[in-house]
């Protein structure tokens, strides 16, 4: 995971908590409604990670993209949204975002056992998290509770740090986010 997970780690902590739209988080906001969603989310990721190395980085990866630099939308699962070549997964700054089959097959477990209770949102948090700890790094608690969002542009990336950014670049719109 190198550079990413050394940066990314202590934040995602931090930022699990960002952008709730009309709701609070909680850890266990799905103890009465999805007893098991965090440990169907958990096995979707392990699987997946079983078949390749590369999904706990990018899958950590989707969580920052997704969450960290939307002021406005925050942790709204709008990443995950496929409307067309504008949607903001198209992003240039989202090259190398991918693994939306993680959260996709996630999410069909999900419907299948809670229909229309666990949010995308939220499933690409407690992946995140579950991606952490397939890494050997620790496990935390994720508050959940977030709502997923309804729109998705590819002019709402125009601040995410580009993978062609220098450290200079990163570092600047790092501070700017406060970080």
């Amino acid at each position: 995971m190198g550079f990413a997970y050394l940066i990314l780690l202590p934040l995602l902590s931090a930022f699990s908590f960002i952008g709730v739209s009309q709701g609070q988080l909680s850890v266990g906001f799905y103890a009465n409604t999805s007893p098991d969603a965090e440990s169907i989310v958990s096995t979707v990721v392990r699987n997946a990670a079983q078949s390749s190395s590369k999904i706990p980085p990018v899958l950590l990866r989707l969580h920052s993209h997704g969450c960290i630099w939307y002021e406005f939308q925050g942790c709204d699962g709008s990443i995950l949204i496929e409307n067309g070549p504008n949607a903001e997964r198209h992003a240039f700054s989202h090259q190398g975002v991918g693994v939306y089959d993680v959260i996709e097959q996630a999410k069909a477990q999900l419907e299948a056992s809670c229909p229309g209770v666990v949010s995308c949102a939220d499933i690409v948090a407690l992946a995140a998290r579950d991606a952490i700890v397939l890494a050997n790094g620790p496990l935390y608690d994720v508050p959940t509770g977030r709502r997923d969002g309804r729109v998705s542009d590819v002019s709402l990336a125009v601040n995410i740090p580009d993978v062609s950014d220098s450290i200079q670049q990163l570092k600047a719109k790092f501070l700017q986010k406060g970080l």
